[in-house]
């Protein structure tokens, strides 16, 4: 038998991930870690399959991407107890040591992933399928449909070994082109395998208490060819042939990558029945070593959930999913991966902007302390901006016209705009508070005529440059100072001049020139507010361009990704079918072989128009950021150096 070295390191990582307090539910602990599985999926008072609340509320609080890997097979199999060695636990699935049929519905364990850092692992433990107590096979056939969709890699799990009628009792694979659609509308010629296998999950067999040895004829083979081998069309087209053929040929056409691990039993038969209570060294060392291969593969091969596009999806939009297909199922219809897509996209959309803008929010009130200098309440947005718009691309769905995104750019600048409005006006108190301070003294010899006399003007002039510059030392650091400032001049320059006028010692020709003096002066003042409103605008229309930087760049990059994510999805249909066509001329299946080459032809062709489209796509990505910035930066200026300093109209009007 042909084994990988097993990693112990797979199962270390979680022994002590569970050792925390445990919140009142009894199933969160501390840092959001599940502490023991819960009911994903189960069957309401009606009988009609519903989502659990409980569940749907875990997976709402996780943002990162889930690696889902659920289990199937016939009751009392032993299916639970490789999930449980997958979360680096003894116990925690349900075993069971009867006849029975312990699991019911679908059952949810949410791990972190012990190497793929930012990823967690969801682990779905399925009711056993086939148990004559239900009576319901439609109910087992769904339950199998959901564990398709839902998953990343789908185990099987199956006793003895893979022979015909293993394959009959998987009989659910054969119905999931009745059970489940690719897209909404297919032509009646139109071959979907292709988008099937891009949208199914990869399939691990797990064949336990296996008593057989591994060869063909004389040859030693490995667990994966034995799987193969199992696989082999018959020729003809009897319909004992046919019938033969039909799981077989779903299995190939439906899962590109496949994987089949034997397990020796586990334990002698006395012990079977507590098997949750075992420890290593009372478990036979080739099972112990198998599990531990079977767990090491997972970790490492396992790869992110998907839905069409190359979209990587989170726990939030998981639960989403789930209840989507749920829904479906529950209202009588087929569930249809394009139609998911479509109505997860609408709830993932709104949630995108409502919690993007949330972080945004929480992330510039706790660190923005008003009044402060633009240009740090700029990096300040600047960084709230850049983990909001990575929190909407990470949760935001098939977005492709940018109209959430759009959305998400204008309501973030309204808040924005308002937080600048809010700085400029606690600037203007704080300036107005000093202003009042310092031109205390000015403004009580005004009142009581101090300045009314020969000589007073000369007085008010040396007092009021002193006064300007103490004033401007006490609030330099104030964005809104000499706009301030040139207010209140502006509206001492009539009670400057009747200073001046009442001044006897000047003559004629002095007064004019200092009524001109003093206009001057009142200019010059005015030109520094607006060189201050300058710097407000060119600041606006930086923070734009980066907001417009940013959300091209992330989008861009995520779009990279996900084409990056469908080009290996696709070159894995790719490699499958070329394996299949090569299967299939070798037993002689010339015509089935001659269909194939004409899926692998179509496949290779859409790949080389995808490629060709990248550009395209690119340049409706910037079209439709760049509207969105021409829509919000007009707007933004007038408002934000306008609004701002209403207060300091109303003061001296």
């Amino acid at each position: 038998m042909s084994i990988t070295a097993a990693n112990p390191e797979a199962n270390d990582c979680f022994k002590h991930t569970f050792d925390l307090p445990v919140e009142s539910s009894g199933v969160m602990a501390c840092g959001g870690l599940m502490s023991a599985p819960v009911c994903l999926i189960e069957n309401d008072e009606n009988g009609k399959l519903c989502v659990r609340k409980q569940a749907k509320d875990i997976l709402d609080g996780i943002k990162e991407p889930v690696v889902v890997v659920s289990v199937v097979g016939l009751y009392r199999t032993g299916k639970s107890y490789l999930m449980n060695r997958l979360a680096g636990q003894q116990s925690g699935f349900a075993l069971g040591s009867t006849i029975e049929s312990k699991t019911k519905g679908i059952w949810m364990w949410c791990v972190p992933h012990p190497y793929k850092e930012g990823h967690t692992l969801v682990l779905l433990d399925t009711e056993g399928l086939g148990d004559v107590k239900k009576g319901d096979e439609k109910h087992d056939t769904w339950i199998f449909c959901l564990a398709v969709l839902l998953s990343s890699t789908l185990v099987y799990n199956s006793l003895g070994v893979i022979d015909n009628t293993a394959l009959e009792k998987l009989h659910y694979v054969t119905e999931l082109t009745e059970n489940i659609r690719v897209k909404a509308e297919v032509s009646g010629d139109e071959d979907e395998s292709a988008d099937f296998m891009r949208a199914f999950p990869s399939f691990v067999w797990a064949v336990r208490d296996f008593t057989l040895e591994l060869k063909m004829g004389n040859k030693p083979i490995t667990s994966d060819e034995y799987l193969e081998s199992a696989l082999t069309l018959k020729p003809g087209s009897s319909p004992q042939a046919e019938q033969f053929n039909l799981p077989r040929r779903c299995l190939r056409h439906f899962f590109a990558v496949r994987k089949c691990f034997v397990f020796p039993r586990p334990a002698s038969t006395q012990n079977m029945w507590r098997m949750e209570e075992l420890t290593e060294k009372d478990l036979d060392s080739e099972f112990l070593e198998q599990a531990n291969t079977f767990c090491h593969y997972i970790y490492f091969n396992a790869d992110p959930k998907t839905v069409s596009g190359g979209r990587t999806i989170t726990g939030s939009a998981l639960g989403n999913l789930a209840e989507v297909y749920v829904d479906a199922i529950r209202s009588g219809k087929v569930p249809c991966l394009e139609n998911a897509v479509v109505s997860l996209a609408k709830i993932q959309n709104v949630r995108a902007v409502e919690q993007a803008l949330e972080s945004y929010m929480t992330e510039m009130l706790s660190m923005a302390q008003l009044p402060m200098d633009p240009t740090d309440l700029s990096n300040i947005h600047t960084v709230a901006e850049k983990k909001a718009i990575e929190g909407f691309i990470n949760m935001s769905f098939n977005d492709n016209d940018q109209i959430y995104q759009q959305e998400l750019m204008g309501k973030m600048y309204d808040e924005y705009q308002q937080i600048c409005q809010q700085n400029g006006e606690e600037s203007v108190k704080q300036c107005e508070a000093v202003l009042h301070n310092v031109f205390d003294k000015l403004e009580k010899g005004i009142f009581d005529g101090s300045y009314l006399k020969p000589g007073g003007y000369r007085q008010f002039r040396v007092i009021l440059a002193q006064l300007a510059n103490e004033y401007r030392t006490r609030t330099q650091s104030q964005m809104m100072s000499e706009e301030v400032l040139s207010k209140f001049l502006k509206a001492k320059e009539e009670v400057g001049n009747m200073i001046l006028r009442a001044d006897e010692s000047l003559t004629a020709a002095e007064q004019e020139k200092e009524v001109q003096r003093l206009k001057n002066e009142i200019l010059e003042q005015r030109q520094r507010g607006l060189e201050e409103q300058n710097k407000l605008q060119e600041q606006a229309f930086k923070d734009m361009q980066r907001t417009h930087d940013e959300h091209l760049n992330q989008i861009i990059h995520q779009m990279e990704r996900e084409q990056e994510r469908m080009r290996r999805d696709n070159e894995r249909v790719l490699e499958a079918k070329l394996r299949e066509k090569d299967a299939l001329l070798q037993k002689g299946f010339e015509q089935q072989a001659s269909r194939m080459q004409r899926q692998i032809d179509r496949l290779q062709l859409e790949m080389h128009e995808e490629q060709k489209s990248k550009p395209s796509k690119i340049s409706r990505i910037v079209d439709g950021v760049s509207a969105a910035a021409e829509l919000i930066v007009p707007s933004f200026v007038p408002k934000l150096l306008g609004r701002g300093f209403s207060a300091i109209s109303k003061w001296f009007n």
